[in-house]
């Protein structure tokens, strides 16, 4: 049942990203090889773990775009006012922690960034996982065991009419 509850999300990103089709900067396709051959850079990238994440462009069809990430430390928590976060573990463990308030709050944007999160849920994840945040959620990966490899992918909501 978790394959199939897993296939079901990896299929759902591949239908939003197939879905809309624009002229350009279309890529459609990463083979296994040209994934390991990107957690290897970001591994490169990042030996010393001075930067807590190396973000890569994987897929991108607008208005969509799926990334990679590595992470070998913790770094900043997270809100995006108007998009959902698909996230899909590639590789390694860590927690996941949603929900509750962000400390040390900025704005950038229609995302919001922060050193932690106060009163969150704590969610262990780990390959072959499948998470979907619901914009407006504060989330922070609030502890990296080792390393964490995602595929991420903010999808685009519609803000409610004000009332």
């Amino acid at each position: 049942m978790r394959s199939l509850s897993i296939c079901l999300a990896v299929t759902l990103a591949a239908a939003l990203v197939i879905a809309q089709q624009p002229a350009g900067q279309t890529v459609t396709y990463k083979s296994a090889a040209d994934i390991a051959a990107m957690v290897a850079g970001a591994k490169g990238k990042n030996a010393t773990k001075a930067q807590p994440t190396i973000v890569q462009g994987l897929l991108s069809l607008a208005p969509y775009k799926a990334n990679l990430e590595y992470r070998a430390s913790v770094g900043t928590a997270a809100v995006h006012l108007t998009e959902a976060e698909l996230f899909y573990v590639i590789d390694g463990s860590g927690i996941l922690t949603t929900g509750g308030k962000l400390t040390g709050e900025t704005k950038n944007g229609d995302n919001l960034t922060g050193t932690g999160i106060e009163g969150g849920k704590d969610q262990a994840v780990a390959k072959g996982d499948a998470i979907i945040v619901p914009e407006g959620t504060p989330h922070w990966f609030s502890k990296i065991n080792s390393t964490l490899v995602l595929m991420s992918m903010h999808v685009p909501r519609p803000v409610p009419a004000a009332k």
